[in-house]
Parts: structure tokens; sequence; C-alpha cells
């Protein structure tokens, strides 16, 4: 229930957007709530916007009545910036408008656009987007723009920041400007003339202090995505080329993206790829440095632990069963426009890495089939380890960024502090060409010893990637509430007051997703940690990831299969804790329909499971659990008497088909 300030916000939507896309009951909040993040915050409205113009009057609304407004594509983002205990505005549905242009050399995209569906529309031209986060088939625009998301190929060269050609947003006060539009910017230049200077002075500011300059110039040549895109500032002196890289990676904190226009990307379809298997890190890191230099689109490292988690999967090689401890693997791959191309590619990077010793000869296949299997080998690790946690734990991926010359020290740093704090499950594995380690690990948040354990492992990874290795706390996850209470650590005191005179300049009275990335609480990233209540073995290791949104028929309608099981892990806390009876009860009766009744059971969402949750199957069973026996009864009546079931409803039909001729369409209809 949704009251003073909160209630006349909502008063002032119904004007103008239907109830049916406002939300502010128990189950409602807490499903829409929900995103791949360990955090939960329960938003006190959600508001399904379909346009600008009702985005701009939200906006101003929140404005007038001083009500912090979260924006939210697809619920992808790992660190928490996609939550709200406020407003929470949905812009997916009716967002998905998109325009070729120059012949596919760019393209013009909605937020609410999935980025495999970009690729579809680019696919005809052989091009891509540049971003090419693992989530690339569920995320959306929106949220890769916002998070600067990169992945596998696109490093430093082909992400958000560096492909955005324009953009087109809506200020916190609602005023929308199109960077690709010239009256829109001299419309804006009268306007917000104050934004565009403040920003061309804290260029002039930045430029004139060396050691900043430097710094901000150092700390962009490998991934970062901790704070606000300072090399905006670096990298341009006019203030709109600064204001629209400034939105790449600012998570919401500063304006709301409607349209993004992207320089696109050759996708060449010549590809070979092979599998390396070195007998230790410094080896296989060794190997990195040269082929930095080398024609690969992507290398991949997985640690000892991350193969050994696949090593028993279906169709990957029976080799890993046999890998000495240290191994540590490879994933290479190259491109070409040509086979002939391809060919001369397979040898360079052979030739380059030969005087370094491999535990299997190195050999590249070209072969589909042969790349489907080891990509899975890399692929599978994330969804393995996850489903092998224990049922209450929680999966947490981190993000960090090393120089590639300390990346071999790094791990061996990483693996040692995983054992230190006791995290024996930890895989490690990432996109070696930038440094860019991910690593996974599976906490129980449910006792006090766990946070403690957790709070000391975070400050001792945040000094040893700032202080030891000059590292990125995140590099391609965004900064969120889990890094916030580190952008200092990372940045520094100068680097932080821009970040906030930059916040200041965008968002004034502070609206826009307050406390992510700029928070005062150090102790943020510990708290309101998403309990995750066991509910049965089928669903227990769902990460909530929303990867089986983009395939759910009731999405849109009432819940998701990621939805649906967050709600359900509730009821059993609540049912479990005895909290909260009120609204367990609201819960309840409402999760009959939304939960139940509109679940098509058809399975598809265990197709895009990376830990293979059939949520239909569940919903099968809940039904079950639910009828009475009455209704068992009945069903097995029907069940065992199926001949004279159907005789009884065949004879029902000829009749109702001889009433309609002898009556005739319109009596009859208006009968029926």
């Amino acid at each position: 229930m949704i009251t003073g300030k909160y209630k006349e916000f909502y008063n002032e939507l119904l004007k103008q957007i239907p109830s049916e896309r406002m939300h502010h009951d128990a189950l409602s909040t807490l499903a829409f709530g929900t995103d791949a993040s360990f955090y939960r915050l329960i938003p006190k409205l959600v508001v399904k916007v379909k346009d600008e113009k009702e985005l701009q009057l939200v906006l101003q609304l929140a404005s007038k009545f001083d009500i912090p407004v979260t924006f939210r594509a697809a619920g992808t983002s790992l660190s928490g910036q996609a939550i709200s205990d406020s407003v929470l505005v949905l812009a997916t549905h009716g967002w998905q408008k998109h325009q070729i242009i120059e012949n596919g050399e760019k393209i013009r995209l909605q937020v609410g656009i999935r980025g495999e569906q970009a690729n579809r529309y680019l696919e005809r031209y052989s091009r891509k987007i540049g971003p090419d986060p693992a989530s690339l088939d569920s995320a959306m625009i929106g949220g890769i723009a916002a998070n600067n998301a990169s992945g596998m190929c696109c490093g430093t060269s082909e992400n958000s920041y560096k492909t955005i050609a324009d953009i087109r947003i809506i200020m916190s006060d609602g005023t929308i400007l199109d960077t690709a539009d010239q009256e829109s910017r001299e419309s804006f230049t009268k306007s917000h003339s104050f934004l565009l200077k403040g920003l061309e002075k804290l260029a002039e500011e930045i430029d004139s202090n060396e050691i900043l300059r430097e710094k901000i110039k150092q700390k962009y040549k490998i991934k970062n995505t901790t704070g606000y895109s300072l090399n905006a500032f670096t990298d341009f002196k006019d203030g709109f080329e600064i204001l629209k890289h400034l939105i790449i990676g600012s998570e919401g904190t500063l304006a709301f993206i409607s349209d993004i226009t992207y320089k696109t990307v050759i996708e060449y379809k010549d590809k070979a790829l092979a599998l390396a298997i070195y007998p230790d890190i410094e080896q296989a890191c060794t190997a990195v440095t040269i082929l930095k230099s080398a024609p690969v689109t992507a290398v991949e490292i997985m640690d000892r632990a991350a193969l050994r988690s696949v090593e028993s999967t279906k169709g990957v090689p029976g080799y890993l069963k046999s890998l000495a401890p240290n191994s540590t693997a490879l994933l290479i791959e190259t491109k070409a426009k040509n086979d002939e191309e391809l060919n001369k590619n397979v040898s360079y990077i052979e030739n380059s890495i030969s005087n370094i010793h491999t535990v299997t000869p190195l050999c590249f296949t070209k072969d589909p089939t042969e790349q489907a299997i080891l990509w899975k080998i890399r692929k599978e690790t994330l969804p393995t380890v996850a489903g092998m946690r224990r049922s209450g734990t929680t999966s947490i991926i981190e993000d960090v960024c090393f120089p590639v010359p300390s990346l071999a020290k790094a791990v061996l740093d990483l693996q040692a502090l995983f054992s230190k704090h006791g995290y024996d499950e930890a895989v490690i594995f990432g996109h070696a060409l930038e440094g860019n380690m991910h690593f996974m690990f599976s906490p129980d948040f449910n006792n006090d010893v766990e946070f403690k354990r957790y709070s000391n492992f975070m400050e001792e990874l945040a000094d040893m990637v700032v202080e030891k290795y000059n590292g990125s706390l995140k590099a391609e996850h965004g900064t969120g509430r889990n890094m916030a209470p580190f952008v200092e650590k990372e940045w520094g005191k100068n680097a932080l007051a821009i970040m906030k005179e930059v916040k200041h300049l965008f968002d004034p009275k502070g609206i826009l997703n307050p406390g992510v990335i700029l928070n005062e609480d150090s102790q943020i990233h510990l708290k309101n940690i998403k309990p995750m209540a066991s509910i049965r073995e089928s669903v227990d290791k769902c990460m909530e990831c929303g990867f089986c949104e983009s395939v759910c028929v009731a999405e849109g309608l009432t819940l998701s299969p990621r939805q649906r099981v967050a709600v359900h892990r509730e009821m059993e806390r609540l049912r479990k804790t005895g909290t909260e009876q009120h609204r367990a009860a609201e819960i309840k009766s409402r999760y009959k329909y939304a939960a139940l009744a509109t679940c098509a059971t058809d399975s598809l969402c265990a197709a895009k499971c990376p830990v293979k949750i059939d949520t239909g199957k569940l919903v099968k069973e809940l039904r079950h659990e639910g009828h009475s026996q009455f209704q068992e009864n009945v069903a097995a009546l029907i069940s065992s008497n199926m001949r004279a079931v159907t005789a009884s409803m065949r004879f029902g039909l000829s009749v109702l088909y001889y009433l309609r001729l002898i009556l005739g369409k319109k009596i009859f209809g208006t009968i029926a």
C-alpha cells in the first residue's frame, strides 16, 4: 500500500498512465523488483512506461515530489544498479524501434531491444554491434549502454563508449536531448548551458592537473567501469561529446537513455579456434602477452578449478580429467574475411607462441561442430559451478581487471586469497587479452560469520587489485552498490570530487538512482543481501539471472520464470520465519493467478536457463499440490472413462451444431 507523497505521485500519474501498468501490491513489487544481482530492494511503486511522453511525466513528477527513480530494462546486471526501494521504471515493451543507417555502418536502437536481436538486424550486412556481453541474448540495449557492458571479443576498442555515434536521453527535469539532431542540440544549449559549460570547465580542470589527467589515461588502458567514465574529459573537449560519453556506464544515475546510435563493427564468418593447455598460470599468461599483438579476436582463460567444474560435461575432451593441479587453459579464437586470410592468422599465432610448452598439442579447428564443443568448456563453467552450489547459498560473480604483464601473479594472488578465506569452491575464468578476470564463489549469507568473512575478503581484494596491481575493481559489470564503497580507494579524492560534481550537474536533486556508483555508506555492499530460501531441489540452483525471460510467453502478461521462483522463495521464507503475515497472505492470494494459472508450462525456459531449471515443471507440481481431493477424484474418474467422456462431448457438440442450423446464427449467437 502506498501512502504520503508516493500516493500523490501515483494519483498524478494515473491521469495519463493506466493502473494496469502501475503496480504497488506486495507480489508485483517483489517480482518486478528482482534482478540478477545478489541484492534486494523492494520498490514502493513499479511503473511500466511505453514511450518518452510517459517517461517525461514520471521524471517531472518525481522532481516535483522529490521521489527517487531507478530505470530498468532486462534486469541482467550483477552489481545492484537496477534495484530500488522507491520507484522502479521499466522500459521494455514499447521501446523496440530500430533504424539501419548507412547500409549497416550504423544502427539506431531503442532501449528495449535485446542485444542478440540487434545483431540479427545487422546480420544481412555482415556487421554487429561492438558490445558482446555473455548475456547478449537476454540483455537489452538500455542496460548494455548504461553499464558499458563488454565481453569476450569487444575489449576496450569496441565497447559502447568507443562505438557510440549519438544518443537520445531524457534529463531528470524531463528535457529531451538528441545529439543527432541539430535543432535539439541548439535548444539544449540554451536550456542547459550550465551543464555543457560545467562539463567543459571540468575538462579544463583535469587537463591542467597533470597527475589526475595521466591517472585517468592510465586507468583506461585496461577495462574499467568503476565510477563514471572520466576518460570522456581527457578524450574530448566539446560539451556534447563529453556528455554523451559520460552517459555510457553511468548506470541510470545521470539521465534516461531513450535510444542510442552505434557505429557497427564487421562480423567475419571465417573462424578458427584452439584450446591450449599450459602446465601453469605463468606460462599461460606468457602466451597471453604475446597474443595481445597477434591477430586474435578472443583469448579466454580458465584455471584448473574452472576446468574441473566442466570436465564431466558431455562432449568435452576426456583429457581434462587427467590434467595436473596447476594446469591452465586458453581458448584462442581468430577470425578473417576469407579462408586464405584465416590460414595466415593461424600460422602467425602458432609460430608466435610455439616456444611456450603446452600439455597437449596446439591445434586449431575450423569445424563449427568442434568449435561448439570447445566453446562449451568456457560457456558451461558458470552454470556448472552455480549448479553445484549448496541450497540456500548465493552465487557471486566478481569482475576485476589487471594489467596484462601482471596477470599471472595477480591470478596466483587471487587463488591464495580464496584459500585464505575458505572459498575453496571458487573458480577463475575471463577475458585474458584484457586482463579481465571473473571469479565465482558461493557464500552462505544466512549467518553473521559469513557476512564477516565476505567483508574481510572484499577489503583484501580491493587492496590487492588497487594498491598492488593498479587494476580495476569493476571491469565490465558496472559499479552498482557492490563497488560503490571502493570508488574512492580506486580513484582517489580528486577524481571522486569530479564524479560528485558530474552527478550534481546532471541530477541536482539527486533523484536518479541514488546510492549507485556514489554512496557514502562504506558498508552498503554488505546490506540488502537477497535471501535465497530453499524451496525444492529442482529450482534451488536458480540464480535469478533472467535469461529465461526472453522466451517466456507470459512475460509482460503476469510473471516470468525468474519472478515465479523469486516470489515462491519469498513465500517460503515468510512461512518459515512466520513474519510479515499480512504481506505473506497478500502474496499468496495473488500467486495462484500470476504464477500458476498463467504459466504456459511449455518448458522453453529450461532451454534458456544456464542451470536448466524447468519452471514449467515446477508450476505443474504446484498446481497438482493445490488440487483438492474432490478435484483429484473428478480427474481420475474422467481419465478412467475417456471413451464415454469423448462420446458424450461428441454428442453434445452435434446437438449444438444442429441447434445452430435450426435457430440461425443471430438467435444462436444471442443465446450463446
